[in-house]
């Protein structure tokens, strides 16, 4: 069983870099039609799909994020990861990574395992 666990720090000053590390166990991130993703929920509002990279490498990110927005992976821990530059009040929110084994997806729902999720906050 897939089970994900994110790591970073939970408070980030305005205009820096957000950079969390999602640790993956019980699977291999480069498994064939594998894909991981960030998603995120700012306090009082819904669930976000932020990006994905997939077993591959291959990324795709949400047109409203992509110009802040990177996803990269280290295969030899098993670990993706989430840059979001230039960060304001408004990133702050709950990360979540998660899991699909149906290829690469932007829709939240496809997504059927999840990290705990970590609370970020982002001051001014």
């Amino acid at each position: 069983q897939v089970q994900l666990q994110e790591s970073g720090p939970g408070l980030v000053k305005s205009s820096q870099t957000l950079s969390l590390t999602c640790t993956v166990s019980g699977g291999s991130i480069t498994t064939h039609y594998y894909a991981w993703s960030w998603i995120r929920q700012p306090p009082g509002k819904g669930l976000e799909w932020m990006g994905v990279i997939a077993y591959d490498g291959s990324t795709y990110y949400s047109p409203s994020l992509k110009s802040r927005t990177s996803i990269s992976r280290n295969t030899h821990n098993n670990q993706f990861s989430l840059q979001l530059r230039s960060v304001v009040p408004e990133d702050t929110a709950v990360y979540y990574c998660a899991f699909t084994s149906l290829g690469i997806a932007t829709s939240r729902d496809i997504y059927n395992i999840w990290g705990q999720g970590t609370q970020v906050t982002v001051s001014s």
